[in-house]
């Protein structure tokens, strides 16, 4: 017997290693008798009804582990056993045009992905003396994100806004409109309804053939809508690693904290800042900084962080705009007065605009943003009446084209702004800004 097929014959001769499982109390089964690290994959039951769960927690005793798939029919003394790793998802340019799940299982009705390997999903962030600068402009195809908070090649953006804001709004016509190669794009937490409608009609047949479309609607397990913000990354990771220049859209970074947090107080992580375990913190930083440049290809990240109660300062909110290389303000009261996008130029920023832009583009912008600046400061002058005009050349310029200026920071739902367009009208506007009395 040559040595290949003889240590196959002595693996196939081990004896196999069950666990039971010992109870299930909320959303944590434990699991006794198996020796596993946290990320493996382990399997309930028998056969087509095993209900596939991954490890969690571990102590000396037990395995405390979170389900995948339905739970019920789960009962104390199942047998258990090990898969032999953690999750693997597809990856390649077969998966292009395709929509997966949480898991990256094809949920379309095509059949089986066309996938080119299948890779763990969890892997190492580039090194920093590794990452290509960011010195590209990628065109998003919303004229006031192009010229006042222009986003780079690799740079990770976050949409920022409370519930009904239009964050899924600004992020569809960013993915109909963007000029990206490729898209990845996840969408985690969301209505059941939204999936549909969103494929259809905001990406539509074309959108959708460049796209790869990752779904954990808001009625699966946590750990799946947490493990499909790692999936789609995953994907887009194998896709920079060919040297391709992808975008990650994440609609919501919020949800995947609200998953990671179900998860850590399920197994017993002390709750700190409203509610939230210190492992939702350590996780956001691990999930986004594995976008960005790599050596040779690029992610580039657009992350919508739904605010609590409109309060942009609120734990999630803070410590993703700490990490983010920049960030999207939308604000309800603009959206209240029918204005779309609802984005707040004046407080939105990209760190990497000034990169990425040429000095006659930012002078542009700068002058845009010193007039919107100059209005919100004299707002409440307005309100009451008490302005003086000539008190301000800005404010004057700002009231003299408050219809040019409302005209070129709207933009509708299905309208998609060239970027080459958009820098000429912001030209145009600054010009006639700086030429009024």
């Amino acid at each position: 017997m040559r040595g290949g097929a003889w240590t196959r014959a002595l693996s196939a001769a081990e004896p196999e290693a069950v666990g039971t499982v010992r109870g299930a109390v909320g959303l944590v089964v434990e699991v006794a008798g198996l020796t596993a690290a946290v990320g493996d994959m382990l399997t309930v039951g028998q056969g087509s009804a095993a209900t596939p769960v991954e490890v969690v927690a571990v102590d000396r005793e037990h395995l405390r582990c979170m389900p995948l798939g339905d739970t019920r029919g789960l009962a104390a003394g199942l047998p258990v056993r090990a898969t032999g790793g953690s999750l693997r998802v597809p990856v390649g340019a077969g998966l292009l045009g395709r929509v997966l799940d949480g898991l990256g299982r094809p949920v379309d009705g095509r059949g089986p992905v066309d996938a080119q390997a299948w890779v763990p999903v969890d892997q190492p962030a580039p090194g920093p003396l590794d990452r290509a600068r960011v010195d590209t402009p990628v065109p998003l195809g919303v004229r006031v994100l192009d010229t006042l908070v222009t986003a780079g090649r690799g740079q990770r953006l976050g949409l920022f806004a409370g519930s009904g804001v239009g964050k899924s709004s600004l992020l569809s016509m960013i993915a109909r409109g963007t000029e990206a190669e490729v898209s990845v794009i996840a969408l985690v937490g969301e209505r059941g309804r939204e999936v549909r409608e969103f494929l259809e009609d905001d990406l539509g047949p074309e959108g959708l053939a460049r796209s790869v479309v990752v779904v954990a609607t808001s009625d699966a397990p946590p750990l799946v809508r947490l493990r499909a913000a790692f999936v789609a990354t995953r994907i887009a990771e194998h896709l920079r690693d060919e040297g391709r220049h992808a975008v990650l859209m994440m609609d919501s970074l919020t949800r995947v904290a609200m998953a990671q947090r179900e998860i850590g107080l399920s197994v017993g992580e002390p709750p700190a800042t409203r509610g939230y375990p210190p492992s939702t913190f350590a996780l956001m930083a691990r999930l986004l900084e594995r976008a960005g440049t790599g050596p040779r290809g690029s992610i580039t990240g657009l992350y919508t962080v739904l605010v609590d109660g409109d309060d942009h300062n609120e734990p999630i909110a803070d410590a993703a705009r700490s990490i983010l290389d920049g960030h999207v303000v939308l604000r309800r009261e603009l959206a209240v007065a029918g204005h779309f996008p609802a984005v707040d130029a004046v407080d939105s920023v990209s760190r990497v605009a000034s990169r990425v832009t040429r000095p006659d583009q930012r002078a542009d912008a700068a002058e845009l943003r010193a007039v919107l600046a100059a209005r919100r400061r004299a707002q409440d002058l307005l309100d009451v009446g008490a302005y003086a005009a000539g008190s301000d050349p800005r404010v004057d310029a700002a009231l003299a084209n408050a219809a040019a200026i409302d005209a070129f920071c709207r933009q509708s739902l299905e309208e998609t702004a060239p970027a080459a367009e958009s820098w000429q009208r912001l030209r145009d506007l600054a010009t006639t800004l700086r030429g009024t009395p």
